[in-house]
């Protein structure tokens, strides 16, 4: 995917006042405004279902959840994914998959990256089709080391759907096979992108305040 094909949420543009939708009360303060609204990024899934399907064939591809963030917007895009045509104008077949990589602490990148899936399970991947789905593209290290890790493994191959990147001087680099949006550097929530495993239960993708940093740090 092109990068043209991003939609690019500029701040000054996609900055929704908090009682232009429906935000649950005890998030009243936490989040300073709404980037984008759950209807958009439903639409936009949708879309990207349909591209990334019609760039496979007939064989099966192992659609695999990075978790914790990225499940909502998995269970959301393998959905859509099963309506879409693939190649040869038919249904996709589909085995879905879940890894946790967890780099995070507060706002910040701990530095560490920690993989849940054992040498077996991994080995098991050897010459098949994965798409790795993510919630969000920060600096780009997270998903660079997971990758590191599977090109071990001999898969036929590897392909990333990001709903978010994000727009960070401090990026490596890494840019994923399909994007949604790319959001400035700030820290988001919503849509189950957390902090410290706090606003999953936020529909509309937001920008946190510095009341919901120092409500929720660990």
């Amino acid at each position: 995917m092109d990068p043209s094909q991003w939609i690019d949420v500029v701040e000054d543009k996609f900055k929704y006042k908090l009682d232009h939708f429906m935000i649950p009360g005890h998030y009243s303060e936490d989040v300073e405004s709404i980037l984008i609204p759950h209807g958009l990024i439903m639409d936009r899934i949708a879309k990207l279902a349909q591209i990334i399907t019609s760039e496979y064939d007939n064989e099966r591809v192992v659609v695999c959840c990075v978790l914790k963030g990225g499940h909502q917007f998995f269970s959301d895009l393998v959905n859509y994914m099963k309506k879409a045509l693939n190649k040869q104008g038919k249904t996709l077949p589909m085995t879905l998959d879940f890894v946790r990589v967890k780099s995070y602490e507060n706002d910040k990148s701990s530095g560490q990256v920690h993989i849940s899936m054992t040498d077996r399970e991994l080995q098991e991947l050897k010459g098949k089709n994965l798409l790795l789905v993510e919630d969000i593209i920060d600096t780009g290290k997270t998903m660079q080391k997971l990758l590191e890790t599977l090109s071990k493994y001999e898969l036929k191959s590897v392909k990333v759907a990001s709903l978010l990147v994000k727009k960070t001087p401090l990026s490596c680099g890494y840019i994923p096979d399909y994007v949604g949006f790319a959001v400035p550097d700030l820290f988001v929530v919503g849509y189950c992108l957390d902090y410290n495993d706090i606003f999953r239960d936020l529909d509309h993708i937001c920008a946190i305040s510095d009341v919901g940093k120092s409500k929720y740090a660990v």
